[in-house]
């Protein structure tokens, strides 16, 4: 009987140790309750949140800087989630168009900034 007790107070831990932590609901302190999360990562998620919740993986991982695709898998299997979705690499962004969509707006069009070509024509 003593057993048995333990081992369902074991397994009642066990799962609230992985209890769902829903990105879009959780405190700053709870999303740094998720292995993987930290004080910088969990600001920068609080941050992008205050501008309106996050739709899916996909936003969460264009709108957070620190979150790519691997991290995104990881956070999931630790039990975040995004309205209450695990993630699914399939709706992730690839990684290269999240660089382009962060790219510096002369190194996106191929332009070189004016600092730039004074920079060179100094030199020359």
């Amino acid at each position: 009987m003593f057993r048995k007790l333990c081992v369902a107070l074991f397994a009642a831990l066990a799962l609230n140790a992985f209890a769902a932590v829903d990105v879009n609901g959780a405190s700053q302190a709870d999303l740094e309750s998720v292995k993987g999360i930290g004080p910088g990562l969990s600001a920068k998620i609080v941050k992008a949140r205050a501008s309106g919740g996050f739709k899916d993986w996909a936003d969460l991982v264009e709108r957070v800087g620190g979150i790519g695709r691997a991290n995104a898998m990881r956070l999931s299997q630790a039990g975040l989630t995004v309205a209450g979705a695990a993630c699914d690499p399939a709706t992730l962004p690839a990684a290269a168009a999240k660089a382009a969509a962060k790219a510096p707006r002369s190194e996106a069009t191929g332009q070189r900034s004016t600092r730039r070509m004074h920079r060179d024509a100094d030199r020359s």
